[in-house]
This record gives C-alpha cells, structure tokens and sequence, in this order.
C-alpha cells in the first residue's frame, strides 16, 4: 500500500486509453478492503483504483495490487474535494465512482464502456446490500428513480432522487434506458464529461458532502451538451444504505457532516436548480420535468403553483424556507 500523507497535489499524467480510473472516497469506512476485493474480481479490463482515506486510516490491511493507489488527507477535506483530487490524478479515459461499501457484478467494466456516450452519466442497476453479511438484500433492484414533488415537506423543499418502480416496470424490457436521476453511491462517465461540467467546488454552497447527484445529474441534463443520465442494466452493483445504529457510534463516520450543512446544502441545491441560477444552462428544470411527465405526486398544476411560490430571499433556515414560501402567497388566482 502507498500512502501519502498531506494535501493533494494535481499530477499531470497522461490519459490511458480504454482505462477505466475507480475513485473511492472513504472516511472511518469498515468495508473497504471486501469492496476492493470484489471489484478487482468484477474487471476484465484495465482498471486503476484511487483510494481515499480521508483523515482516517483503516485498522486492518488493504489488499496488496499494483493498480491501487491510496492518498490519506490528515485533516479530512470531504467528498467532495477528495473527489475532485482524484479525479485529477486519475489517468482512465473513463471515471467510475463508487461508496466505499459496495459490491459489483462481473465485467462491469467492459459492460459499461460499450455504452457510454461522451455526454452520459450511466449507472448500473442497483440492488440493496447489507455489509455486515455482505449479502444482497431480498429488495427489488432499482431500475429507475424520480424527483418527489419538492413541496411535499412544505418546510424543507428538496429535490431528492427516489425509486420510480413504475417507470421501471414501464421499461423492464430495454436493457439501456434514459432516468431522471440517480443515487450517488455509484456513477460512470467520460474523463471528458468530467471536465466539460466542471469539478464540483464547496464554495457554490454544497458544502464538503451534499447533493452530488444533483450537481452532476443537472449539468448533465441542462447543459448545452445535451446530455443524459442513463441507466445500464447489463450490470450490477449493490450499495450499503448504512442503519442509524452506525452514525449513532460515530457523529463524524464516514464523512458524516454536521445537520446544518446536511441541510443548507439541500436547500442551497433547491433554490439554484428549482429557479435556474446555472448560467450555463440550455434548459430550464421545466424542461426537463416535461420530458419524463407525468411524475408520480405532482399536482397537474406544478407550473402554475411554481410561478405563486416566487423567489424567497435566500439564505433562510431551512426549516422556515417554506413559510417564508407561504408568506409570499396564499395560493390564490394570479390577477389577468
């Protein structure tokens, strides 16, 4: 194992063509070493694997591979800056991100390179996973996933991706289908995609944890690129949703962030994406809503309540987002 201690420091390597770069971020993570294990087994191709301690090292040995590369921040940074170093030492022409507590099907990498466009986000068919057994829970897989109507906790507006079995059951006999959005514990891509919507920085008001999935997912989406978010169900992967039982043991485990940036990243997500801050963007959210209507809970007259909820004053708290919502309209008719 190669452990450098300190900041990252960009390297300027040549890309390797067909390489497929892994990027794991890990803090005070239990199940590194078996998630390794079966991703190695899983590849048929040529792979690297960036590992990231973040500010924690592992009590247990890592197995030994000339393709792992491990870095180990002494002062934890996040996710998100952890990915964006790796990402900038990887030398794939392709990225795949994964949890640090996952397993993987058998030729993953192969099977996800023949059908990645180079304005995609692919991610394989999840299945639900419990490490302490390392077993496939009896769960259905995920095939597809939407946006909940984000007025629905009128206090706390969000944009939270969640399963959308209907539209799975709609498209079970296509292998390679177009989703709205994803979970973040996975996702596969271009190096060049990466580069064309930019690394994700904390200053935009993420913070170091939140909302990856909405980040990469709408810049996908809106961006002039025409880009698409899609799911492969040629291959598998299944991902540990961790119990209370273990953030309880630990307030700062596996990343965890503090319930203030949690939640100012989410409403910070919401009102950059809900009212179409991106200056980049070729699309509006209204746009892509269209493409994948009807959604499952949202009212038929969304577009018409969207235009009563004006633009509140951000940053409010969270929990008063939504009736700082209320106190601007009281849902009556617009005035012609």
């Amino acid at each position: 194992m190669h452990t450098r201690k300190g900041r990252f420091v960009p390297v300027g390597e040549t890309m390797s063509r067909g390489k497929v770069s892994v990027i794991i971020p890990a803090r005070k993570e239990p199940y590194i070493r078996e998630t390794l294990r079966d991703l190695y087994a899983g590849a048929v191709g040529d792979i690297e694997v960036i590992l990231v301690l973040d500010g924690d090292v592992p009590d247990y040995e890592l197995p030994e591979d000339k393709r792992l590369r491990v870095y180990y921040n002494s002062t934890p940074q996040g996710l998100r800056p952890c990915l964006n170093a790796a990402i900038s030492m990887a030398k794939g022409k392709y990225i795949l991100k994964m949890d640090a507590h996952c397993t993987i099907g058998e030729g993953w990498d192969k099977i996800l390179k023949a059908d990645c466009e180079d304005n995609w986000v692919v991610i394989p068919r999840r299945y639900w996973f419990d490490a302490t057994t390392w077993s496939i829970k009896d769960m259905p897989h995920v095939d597809a996933m939407r946006y909940p109507y984000p007025f629905k906790q009128v206090y706390r507006p969000r944009l939270t991706g969640r399963p959308w079995p209907e539209r799975a059951e709609e498209h079970k006999d296509e292998m390679l289908t177009e989703d709205l959005t994803y979970q973040g514990s996975m996702w596969f891509m271009q190096r060049k995609h990466w580069n064309r919507i930019g690394c994700m920085n904390p200053s935009d008001g993420y913070g170091t944890f939140g909302e990856e999935p909405q980040e990469i997912g709408f810049k996908t989406q809106l961006g002039p690129w025409e880009g698409k978010v899609m799911r492969n169900k040629n291959t598998w992967y299944a991902h540990w949703s961790k119990p209370s039982s273990h953030w309880q043991t630990d307030p700062e485990i596996a990343g965890r962030v503090t319930d203030k940036e949690f939640h100012h990243a989410i409403a910070w997500a919401f009102d950059y994406w809900w009212f179409n801050r991106w200056e980049d963007q070729a699309h509006d959210i209204e746009w892509l809503i269209d493409r994948f209507w009807p959604l499952p809970g949202w009212p038929e007259n969304w577009k018409w309540l969207w235009k009563q909820y004006d633009r509140y004053e951000f940053p409010a708290p969270p929990k008063l987002i939504g009736e700082v919502i209320n106190r601007k309209t009281e849902f009556q008719p617009m005035s012609l």
